[in-house]
């Protein structure tokens, strides 16, 4: 029988710092964390998603302390996220797109290449007695509406936008390869979250309505309850904060 942890990336700050209480209440299972902030049954280990040997590094710890003979990862939240907006194609600084993608893009899909053969298998029991975790695993994109090509009417953001489109490719790309090796067992989404009030949009806030500027710790546990309720035929693409599909 195979037991379950959970990873969270990053969860310094922002989204991630502010676990929602499903994950809280289900400390029957782990939690991996780069954070600051330790209690409980978290693990807590140094990675930066644009340094390919932490997050090698922290892959390998996590195998020492969650076997995978014994272990599967079971939720894995993959949410690293910057913005540097530009309101036209000539605000575009080199160096910004540059570490947008590697942060919103490259993150992510470093964060597959080395966690996404945790999760589980066709051939794997998972033993999820006693939790209330879905009864499949899922690996959870932070992707953005910004990222849908078809709901793409005011344009702007051009490095964002695009590196979040990507996002959503990558979470696909994911989601076949799971389907191939562990059928309905583990499967990927994107996630939207809307407008938290968080460092990231700390510009906008002013310019956003107040019942559409979500509170951290509202976000999350909105974000929680899609991921705990998603299902198989939903697997694949991206879903908002209200479990509305985000076009592609």
């Amino acid at each position: 029988m195979s037991r379950p942890w959970i990873l969270i990336c990053p969860s310094s700050r922002g989204i991630g710092f502010h676990y929602p209480s499903p994950i809280r209440d289900n400390l029957l299972s782990d939690l991996i964390t780069p954070s600051d902030n330790p209690s409980g049954r978290l693990e807590v280990l140094p990675l930066d998603v644009t340094l390919e040997n932490t997050v090698a590094a922290t892959a390998q710890r996590a195998a020492e302390l969650f076997p995978p003979d014994r272990h599967h990862l079971h939720l894995a939240f993959a949410i690293p996220g910057i913005l540097h907006p530009e309101k036209s194609a000539q605000q575009v600084d080199y160096a910004n797109a540059l570490e947008t993608f590697k942060v919103n893009a490259l993150g992510p899909l470093l964060l597959m290449k080395y966690f996404s053969g945790f999760l589980p298998r066709k051939a794997t029991t998972m033993d999820l007695e006693g939790s209330s975790l879905p009864k499949h695993a899922v690996w959870v994109d932070m992707g953005a509406r910004v990222g849908s090509i078809g709901d793409n009417r005011l344009g702007g953001w051009f490095s964002y936008r695009s590196s979040k489109a990507a996002v959503h490719s990558l979470t696909k790309c994911l989601d076949n390869q799971l389907y191939t090796k562990g059928g309905d067992k583990s499967m990927a989404m994107s996630y939207h979250p809307g407008t938290v009030k968080t460092d990231l949009s700390k510009e906008f806030w002013e310019s956003v309505a107040n019942d559409t500027l979500m509170e951290p710790e509202v976000a999350v546990e909105k974000m929680a309850n899609v991921v705990m309720g998603i299902r198989p035929a939903q697997r694949g693409r991206c879903w908002d904060y209200n479990g509305q599909e985000v076009p592609p």
